[in-house]
């Protein structure tokens, strides 16, 4: 009788410390461990980082660390640890997370436009992706590659169209420009590179062209009118007379740092450059800034005119007025130079 009740309290005792194992592990493994209040949230987790770093992340979004570590060491998370973003969706348990950090990596949505340089469009894609600004601008910058696909850094800048891309957070200098690489392939197919042919262009002389056109114009409906002038003068041999490249050319100099230029000025012409289009004949080496893919389109399908001058509209700011005359077009440009003087626009 005496070992029978041994024997059943030991069973007895067997049966809570299993329970409480049980317990334990299913609370480990099954309970929710989640404490934010939003319905997702999302880790970065750098390429080479260690535990320690993930669990940083995790603190501020799970309520039991240490349950949680105890699953990562049993499932060996803690020693092969996944870059990338991952997302954490509210109320998962701890098995549900470290799955999902372990292999869902997911892509993000990039977007640029209107970046003035390399340099800039590196800050703009660093603020979105791992790489960091430097480590963009070596792999951009790369001579190799430039030379093995055909640009120079002075048309780099054309290789990347302005829009939204997929990519995943960790993706590497390289990748981000290898990739782009193939987006700047995938648009320039059959009909464009015809296009831009007819032209008397190549692809790059078509970026820079438009680069021109942008920032002489950012009306999607006007900037055909505004490659057609350019056109027009290109085919007849008469410099572009680009405001937009004095400018350009301007900021390279050291006493225009910092400064912007907010009227054109016959000091202006006189800036030795090949980016000065008053003095050098034909386009410049390159973009003057990144266009927009409207202006890319305008110029591979101007307005067919007789225009060869233009000048900005002072009653219609934004837009311009177009000439086919010098004479009309000194007039016009004589109006815009009035309202720059009326409103204290002096340089």
């Amino acid at each position: 009788m005496y070992i029978k009740k041994i024997l059943w309290g030991v069973s007895l005792l067997g049966l809570v410390i299993f329970g409480a194992i049980a317990y334990y592990i299913y609370s480990a493994v099954f309970q929710p461990n989640t404490k934010f209040e939003t319905e997702t949230a999302y880790i970065y987790v750098p390429t080479g980082a260690n535990y320690l770093q993930v669990r940083q992340q995790l603190d501020t979004l799970l309520k039991d660390m240490t349950a949680f570590d105890a699953l990562a060491r049993q499932k060996k998370y803690t020693s092969n640890i996944t870059a990338g973003r991952f997302a954490i969706s509210k109320g998962m348990n701890n098995n549900e997370i470290i799955n999902s950090i372990r292999s869902r990596n997911l892509p993000l949505k990039i977007a640029f436009n209107n970046q003035h340089s390399l340099e800039d469009l590196a800050g703009r894609i660093s603020s979105q992706i791992e790489a960091d600004s430097l480590s963009l601008i070596k792999a951009m910058t790369d001579k190799t590659f430039l030379d093995e696909n055909g640009f120079t850094e002075a048309t780099a800048l054309g290789m990347y169209l302005p829009n939204s891309y997929e990519f995943y957070w960790n993706t590497s200098a390289e990748g981000f420009r290898d990739k782009m690489l193939t987006e700047y392939k995938r648009f320039w197919n059959e009909i464009r590179l015809e296009k831009a042919k007819q032209l008397n262009l190549s692809p790059d002389e078509v970026m820079t062209l438009a680069s021109i056109v942008h920032e002489e114009s950012k009306q999607a409906d006007e900037q055909p009118r505004v490659a057609g002038v350019y056109l027009n003068r290109l085919r007849l041999g008469m410099p572009l007379q680009a405001d937009p490249t004095l400018k350009f050319a301007a900021y390279q100099l050291p006493e225009y740092q910092n400064t912007v230029i907010r009227r054109i000025l016959n000091i202006h012409k006189e800036i030795d450059s090949p980016y000065n289009t008053y003095k050098n004949a034909g386009l410049p080496p390159g973009l003057i800034a990144m266009p927009d893919l409207s202006a890319v389109k305008a110029v591979l399908n101007p307005e067919k005119h007789s225009y060869l001058y233009f000048a900005a509209d002072a009653k219609r700011l934004g837009y311009h007025k177009f000439a086919k005359t010098l004479a009309q077009h000194n007039i016009n440009a004589r109006e815009y130079q009035r309202y720059l003087s009326s409103q204290g626009i002096n340089r």
